[in-house]
């Protein structure tokens, strides 16, 4: 079964995007990106160069891949086209088809240059996509081309001409308009993310994987599986297997296989998996299964600075790791450290006290420990910002730092020849439900930076959907369609045009993935007792006042169920967030 792709308002998102757009960021957006006789064109991230037609081509609902090339051939490419043409054929499920009907556009022939499946962090995605009808001197007898170097290419090409092919409900034909098309596009940055908390709320593997559909769909490359934190531990490792007693329950876990799945799943998709566990902070969940990785029984983060077992662990949890992640890049923490309790933990202190440590100099000993263990296992080292700030000067050089405290780290991390990522949580942080995606559009990874040599060392930026105040019932419409917006400002080399050039028409497009149904369904099915669900946006929905009841039985057990609806004042604004029963009953 295709997965699914819902309709959204595309328009929205490319008008607010377009208000927000800083005209000295990029190049101009071409014309070709605005309106065609009169026609909206909805592609999403931009192409790096368009040129367009007036024809309106019909396309074959047995629409035949030929593939060509080295590449062409792939088992992905072949599993890339039935999916496309899964998602761009389904209104056509249930149409009656016309007898001997006749169409321009018969097959979609695929060219890879290269059969290398190899997905690492600056894999080639760039592509040429033709399409036109026989006859005419431009044209390309009965089909359309995409052209690459790599799979990964060709499925980049694929999405773009999945948004060319639109259902016509008044024919029950698929068409493409503004024929015949030569696009040209490759990603402005390398690195294009999304993190997901799966810590703070568990999220099951189904809904993994329909954010990382989200994700292809947005051309977004890189997951960042923010798996474990302080609030549970729900990964198998099997050499330290107790760890994932800090689960919130045995339903509420991922195994090995899990894993796997994930990460084979956003593969053939052209996205990486990058894996994060955070410490010497954010680790209390670890302490569930081994208790002698807390400094005490009053002192449960961070780990044990002091303790070898707290480095045979983390090694152990990283060897299990590069067995299941083979991405690159590893993240490892390193944020929100409250060494307080070291000094206050009497077999700590002496061990600081031994070695002439503050609490600061033992927070440095920690971090570039564990990053000499991930540099061991052949992956690059990736750290929050606070570990920059804190002692730049002993980082390792392969650190790519992440930034998120606020703006204008990039520019010093860069200037001192570091790597880097940003996620400003004042623009890029999904679950700021008061952060309009205008101002999520203006988040710029090279702001402040305007020497070449600097530029190449920004990896590009990712959103961040922390899991505090999201579940299964809410977390794909919390991340779409501002994540979009985003998504632009990391793929696409252009700006956009004003507002007055747009359509303000609505249409269907994947990049949306904010599910409907399911914000109906959990609208209807958390409904508060003695009150109601205000109908409207994500940011804009509102609960009465009236005190919600916790139930006897907590349903945390239940994957997928909508969780309790509790009230928040978001920026001052009447807002609501959703948090599981457990969590609030710990906070209570």
């Amino acid at each position: 079964m295709p997965p699914n792709r819902p309709a959204y308002l595309l328009s929205a998102l490319l008008l607010a995007a377009a208000a927000a757009a800083v005209g000295a960021r990029r190049h101009a957006s071409p014309a070709a990106n605005a309106t065609f006789a009169g026609e909206p064109v909805y592609l999403w991230p931009l192409p790096k160069s368009v040129s367009s037609g007036s024809r309106t081509l019909t396309v074959d609902p047995d629409l035949a891949l030929d593939p060509q090339g080295l590449g062409g051939r792939s088992p992905a490419v072949a599993e890339a086209f039935q999916r496309y043409r899964g998602l761009v054929f389904a209104p056509w499920a249930h149409a009656a088809r016309a007898g001997r009907a006749r169409y321009d556009v018969t097959r979609l022939t695929v060219v890879v240059a290269s059969a290398n499946d190899t997905l690492a962090l600056g894999v080639d995605e760039s592509y040429a996509i033709y399409v036109a009808a026989a006859g005419g001197v431009d044209s390309i007898v009965g089909g359309a081309i995409i052209e690459a170097n790599t799979i990964y290419g060709a499925i980049r090409g694929l999405e773009t001409f999945s948004q060319l092919c639109v259902f016509n409900y008044d024919t029950k034909n698929v068409e493409v308009h503004n024929a015949p098309w030569h696009i040209q596009d490759e990603p402005r940055f390398a690195f294009r993310g999304l993190l997901l908390d799966t810590s703070r709320h568990y999220l099951p593997v189904d809904v993994i994987k329909q954010v990382i559909d989200s994700m292809s769909f947005a051309k977004l490359n890189v997951l960042h599986w923010h798996i474990i934190d302080e609030q549970s531990f729900p990964l198998e490792v099997p050499t330290y297997p107790n760890l994932w007693k800090g689960s919130y329950s045995k339903w509420e876990r991922y195994t090995v296989e899990d894993a796997h799945d994930i990460v084979n799943y956003a593969k053939k998709r052209g996205i990486n998996v990058m894996a994060e566990i955070d410490v010497p902070g954010h680790a209390e969940s670890w302490g569930n299964g081994y208790p002698k990785l807390w400094p005490s029984p009053i002192c449960t983060e961070p780990l044990d600075v002091s303790s070898d077992f707290t480095f045979e662990v983390i090694f152990g949890i990283l060897s299990d790791m590069r067995k299941i992640f083979p991405f690159g890049l590893f993240h490892l923490g390193g944020d929100e450290v409250y060494t307080g309790c070291w000094n206050t933990t009497p077999h700590v202190r002496q061990w600081m006290d031994e070695r002439k440590m503050t609490t600061k100099d033992a927070y440095k000993y920690f971090v570039l420990k564990a990053q000499e263990l991930a540099i061991k296992l052949n992956w690059t080292p990736v750290n929050w910002e606070e570990t920059f700030n804190s002692f730049e000067e002993n980082l390792n050089p392969l650190t790519v730092v992440h930034n998120w405290l606020g703006p204008g780290v990039c520019p010093k991390v860069v200037a001192k020849g570091f790597r880097c990522i940003m996620s400003n949580q004042g623009v890029w942080y999904l679950d700021h439900l008061d952060v309009p995606w205008e101002d999520v559009y203006s988040g710029e990874p090279l702001a402040g930076i305007s020497d070449r040599e600097q530029q190449k060392l920004v990896l590009g930026g990712e959103v961040c959907m922390w899991g505090e105040t999201a579940d299964t019932s809410d977390v794909l419409q919390t991340i779409w369609p501002r994540a979009a917006a985003a998504a632009g400002t990391t793929t696409s080399h252009h700006t956009l045009p004003q507002p007055s050039s747009l359509s303000t028409r609505t249409h269907p497009h994947p990049v949306a993935a904010a599910a409907a149904g399911w914000l109906l369904h959990c609208r209807a099915s958390v409904e508060p007792a003695g009150g109601h669900i205000r109908p409207g946006r994500r940011d804009d929905r509102a609960v009465t006042a009236t005190p919600l009841q916790v139930p006897a039985e907590p349903p945390w057990g239940r994957r997928g169920s909508c969780h309790e609806l509790l009230r928040s004042e978001a920026a001052g604004r009447p807002g609501f967030v959703l948090r599981s029963v457990k969590q609030a009953a710990k906070q209570e």
